[in-house]
């Protein structure tokens, strides 16, 4: 029997429930996701999350919806579920670099590579989407959004406070994050794909200290970028322990160029470095380069390490010394947490009624395997 066709209850008279609205013949109609979320007075986004099991709303806030959405005899509409539910097999991808950036940083495509292995098994395919600032990237998803050009996205280069979790959230848009965001009070409601960069930069600053460089520098990456931030952090934490302090910390972007013009600051110095951690490999191969030009001898003037380990790393001269980590692995990953995060979302609704989800969204994270130091011939101990 339809809900609108069921006979009322004796002990209470229809126009005192809740949010029941009345047709012209006196019947009531199917209470909306809109008339509960009136009813228990929170947004239709916390309704639609709390009826569905989805995570981003407290347990108090989901037993208050879904006590109202049964006092309502709130029932889904099964035409728009399947509408919802039909998928349109493309994955969204926006990364907010500038194009020098992507062209410079092998990372990119690796990354790239690994999302493309796993969405090509599925038979779907990739939206990538490049922009230059905050208004471009938002215009980027809502445009993803609109008309359902994917079924979901991967989030990457987070920054702190990320305004995109929310963002994703308001669009609709399931998503998988690349690193779990930091935010101040408020855990994130989506899944992550972890890996512990933070630990790797330890790794470099130990392997310099045990050389025996006192003076080190770092090139960071923008102080926007939390991965960035954490680079910073574990080379200061690092060097705190030694009991000492970076000799210079330049930040600039991930191009070469900006790379090169960071090292040759630090070299600039009157008392330059002996050694210096680079946010990534780019930057550390322009070091190099830099360093080659001014005449120094390298290592034995200056050590050098990176970030990533791409495949250049490996054959510059000399070697350079980094921390490893698998950017095909780590978008494969990501992209292998969406799918199974939209087969999630895509099941079929129970006959027991809205799913209420008992597990948080950092029950589905991904922890990547450690990463690793890689030493080659571009460190060594400081001349004496």
């Amino acid at each position: 029997m339809a809900p609108a066709d069921r006979p009322e209850r004796t002990d209470q008279r229809p126009e005192q429930r809740p949010g029941r609205a009345r047709r012209p013949d006196g019947r009531a109609t199917r209470p909306t996701i809109a008339d509960v979320a009136r009813a228990a007075g929170v947004s239709a986004g916390a309704v639609s999350f709390a009826l569905n099991g989805r995570p981003g709303v407290s347990e108090g806030t989901r037993r208050r919806i879904l006590r109202v959405a049964e006092e309502m005899d709130w029932q889904p509409d099964q035409r728009a579920r399947a509408m919802r539910t039909r998928r349109v097999g493309a994955v969204g991808l926006v990364l907010r670099r500038s194009p020098d950036t992507i062209a410079d940083d092998p990372f990119f495509a690796a990354l790239i590579a690994g999302v493309e292995q796993v969405v090509s098994l599925e038979q779907w395919s990739l939206v990538l989407d490049v922009v230059a600032d905050d208004a471009e990237e938002r215009a980027a998803y809502e445009r993803l959004a609109r008309g359902r050009r994917v079924d979901g996205v991967l989030v990457t280069d987070l920054r702190r406070d990320d305004p995109r979790v929310d963002l994703v959230g308001a669009l609709g848009l399931p998503a998988v994050t690349l690193n779990r965001p930091e935010r101040e009070g408020r855990p994130s409601p989506l899944p992550a794909v972890v890996v512990d960069d933070a630990a790797g930069t330890r790794l470099a600053v130990r392997h310099l200290l045990d050389l025996g460089h006192r003076r080190v520098a770092h090139v960071a990456g923008p102080s926007d970028l939390e991965h960035a931030a954490r680079r910073r952090r574990a080379v200061e934490h690092e060097l705190a322990v030694a009991g000492l302090t970076p000799v210079a910390v330049v930040e600039t972007d991930f191009t070469a160029a900006a790379g090169a013009r960071a090292t040759a600051r630090l070299l600039d110095l009157a008392e330059p470095p002996t050694a210096v951690v680079h946010a990534s490999d780019p930057l550390a191969v322009a070091g190099l380069g830099v360093a080659h030009d001014r005449g120094l001898r390298l290592p034995e003037q200056l050590s050098t390490t990176g970030f990533d380990d791409v495949e250049l790393a490996g054959h510059v001269y000399p070697p350079l010394t980094t921390v490893r980590t698998d950017s095909r692995a780590w978008g494969a990953a990501a992209a292998t947490a969406l799918v199974a995060l939209l087969a999630r979302e895509h099941a079929p609704p129970s006959d027991e009624g809205p799913r209420v989800a008992d597990e948080p969204p950092e029950a589905y994270d991904v922890l990547l395997p450690p990463v690793e130091l890689v030493v080659r011939g571009s460190t060594a101990a400081p001349r004496a």
